[in-house]
């Protein structure tokens, strides 16, 4: 099972990868299960969630470029409220 990729990322950086045309999505404090049916690749504008897998948990805040693998169950545990840009296509 592939793990959680984390990316400490500037905000101009994101916007190099092209953050501004991706989806948003935004969540209030809240635990809740997830699955992946793609791989997502998501920018963090702010906020924090603790993210559990079978096989690791991270911690996700502002500021960071993460990708989910394809097929990853986890549970979301959100602390503070998140606000992202995600996108199913590949980053480079």
């Amino acid at each position: 099972m592939e793990k959680i990729k984390i990316k400490q990322m500037s905000l101009e950086e994101a916007k190099k990868l092209g953050i501004d045309n991706w989806g948003r999505w935004s969540c209030g404090v809240s635990k809740f299960d997830w699955e992946y049916d793609e791989t997502e690749t998501c920018y963090i504008f702010e906020g924090e969630v603790i993210v559990t897998t079978p096989i690791e948990t991270v911690t996700i805040n502002e500021g960071m470029l993460v990708t989910f693998p394809k097929g990853l169950k986890c549970t979301w545990d959100v602390k503070r409220p998140i606000n992202k840009a995600y996108t199913f296509e590949p980053v480079v």
